[in-house]
């Protein structure tokens, strides 16, 4: 930091002599009146991981200014300069203006997480003529930059740990797994960061240790979903403000507190760091979301809000983990999470359209530091009860244009069209990752009861429009075995009937017709013959029919 006293002054002086003022300052006037403006087209950490180049466009009106453009420094929480007297960097103004700093990586200073803003000063105050703007490439210094596991097909499973044997013989090749911050605080295990102590439990996180390594370890791609449960012995992790909730599941990430965004900062960086590879024992997590099913609150609770700021106060805690994920290794994904709930079920206090969710946070980031961002999305049939989707449109709530209601597999191509916008692509022009990491199809009907055969169906039309479409890069089903709390509300999704009469336990019984769909239906040799009996159900000649781009189509007859 650079307090702004006699050498700010001098600056001043010297840049109005460069500028060949007619004098060394001008009569300090309220400089918001001049309508001095900057904008931060780039923050990027340089090559040498040690310092910060910024690159803005301003004007050159100084008039009511000591003739300095000063770029100062904020925490994720801070929404003004009040009281500052501080700045990161100095330039002369001009068009085009570069500033460069010390990055301070490691050390209680570390500049990787804060935003910075272009600033004036009028002789007592500064006042801000830009957008804050982030760092947007933390993973420059990241220490892991190997690839990311790309498997050889999308295929995925929410499994039960004590059947990786079945889900070995499956071939499953992406798992997913949630991680709850409320679960992983406690003793046991101490960690360092910005010379504070933080503690985890020791047993959940071996417990997560075994499931994540011994998921790895088999060559899967591991997703882990990151969750804000509500703790009572740590308020801390809870956004300011937010009461506890009995609909709620979980909450809004507290990036707006120092308390809160030190402890969270942390805890990110904890995450990151045990589940990069570097230790086999711990395992490698490849895809982060961060919360889940954002656009309705009753995941991601802070009370009601209009969707620009709940989605300001989302992606502040988003970049959070962010950081901490790239810094740590550069080629692992983040995702938000979305319902299939593209233009419904809105009334824009605690439930929001996923449509309107994405353009949101896609326009802050747009202003603040664009990211390489992905999209979790979980489409379900409509309703959930029934398997079939390919009649969907029945329900009045799907259509194949940007405006649908609800996006699901009848209609996925408007998601992956929508999501193909220019507007919306990465920062380096690609269409931006796309992962299905919760959806399934019941085996019973609450009209029909049994209806197993229709499951596999709907599965194998599915798999087939994931598998075809190249911007979808993984298919999470859900589940492995069927879980009693949903079986009695009406959902039976897995591909083993559970046991009834064991409480919520879930323990597996028989195969269902899925199972063996699912095992043969990425394999070349079995895939067509192992879905030909769901034609006839769906009502179709060939895949290729009704599946746009069929992969298998050259083997059909």
């Amino acid at each position: 930091m650079k307090e702004i006293n006699i050498g700010r002054v001098m600056t001043g002086l010297l840049t109005a002599a460069f500028l060949c003022c007619a004098s060394a300052f001008v009569a300090l006037a309220d400089v918001g009146a001049a309508g001095v403006q900057a904008t931060i087209q780039s923050c990027l950490v340089n090559s040498d991981k040690n310092s910060v180049t910024v690159q803005a466009d301003s004007n050159a009106d100084m008039g009511g200014t000591d003739g300095v453009l000063y770029l100062v420094e904020l925490q994720p929480y801070q929404n003004n300069l009040d009281g500052r007297t501080d700045y990161a960097a100095s330039t002369a103004p001009g068009n085009r203006v570069t500033f460069t700093f010390p990055l301070n990586r490691n050390t209680a200073q570390d500049r990787l997480y804060s935003k910075f803003v272009i600033a004036v000063w009028d002789g007592t105050k500064y006042i801000e003529i830009s957008k804050p703007h982030y760092i947007t490439n933390p993973e420059m210094v990241a220490a892991n930059t190997q690839p990311f596991n790309d498997p050889l097909t999308k295929k995925g499973l929410n499994i039960q740990l004590n059947m990786l044997g079945d889900a070995f013989e499956l071939g499953v090749k992406h798992v997913a797994t949630n991680i709850s911050f409320h679960q992983i605080l406690g003793q046991g295990i101490d960690y360092q960061y910005d010379g504070k102590t933080y503690h985890f439990d020791k047993n959940a996180i071996t417990s997560y240790d075994e499931t994540i390594s011994a998921l790895s370890g088999k060559g899967m791609t591991v997703t882990a979903i990151i969750l804000n449960g509500w703790n009572d012995a740590e308020p801390n992790l809870i956004y300011p403000g937010t009461k506890k909730n009995a609909n709620a599941f979980y909450y809004m990430f507290n990036p707006a507190t120092q308390e809160g965004l030190d402890q969270t900062r942390a805890i990110a960086a904890f995450l990151a760091e045990r589940y990069s590879g570097s230790n086999p024992n711990h395992g490698k997590i490849s895809n982060w979301i961060i919360g889940n099913e954002i656009n309705n609150q009753q995941w991601n609770h802070m009370g009601s809000r209009d969707i620009t700021s709940y989605v300001q106060a989302y992606q502040d805690a988003f970049r959070i983990f962010y950081t901490a994920i790239k810094s740590t290794s550069a080629n692992d994904r983040v995702y938000y999470s979305l319902d299939y709930n593209w233009n419904n079920e809105i009334d824009n206090k605690l439930k929001y359209g996923g449509r309107a969710i994405v353009d949101t946070f896609n326009s802050i980031a747009n202003e603040q530091g664009q990211m390489d961002w992905g999209l979790s999305y979980h489409p379900y049939p409509c309703p959930m009860t029934e398997p079939e989707f390919w009649d969907d449109e029945q329900t009045g709530l799907i259509t194949n244009d940007f405006n649908s209601p609800v996006i699901n597999f009848k209609n996925l191509t408007t998601l992956t069209d929508y999501m193909a916008q220019d507007s919306l692509k990465s920062p380096t022009g690609h269409v931006r990752h796309i992962i299905l990491t919760e959806q399934g199809f019941t085996a019973t009907s609450q009209t029909r009861g049994n209806v197993a055969q229709i499951q596999a169906a709907a599965y194998a039309y599915s798999y087939y429009m994931v598998d075809s479409n190249p911007y979808i890069d993984a298919y999470i089903l859900s589940r492995q075995v069927d879980a009693p709390l949903e079986v009695r509300s009406g959902l039976s999704f897995g591909l083993w009937e559970c046991s009834m009469d064991r409480g919520d336990d879930i323990v597996a019984t028989r195969r269902r017709k899925i199972w063996q769909v699912f095992r043969d239906i990425d394999k070349k040799k079995y895939t067509l013959e192992s879905t030909e009996f769901a034609k006839s159900i769906i009502g179709i000649e060939k895949w290729s029919d009704v599946v746009p781009n069929f992969r298998w189509r050259s083997l059909e007859k």
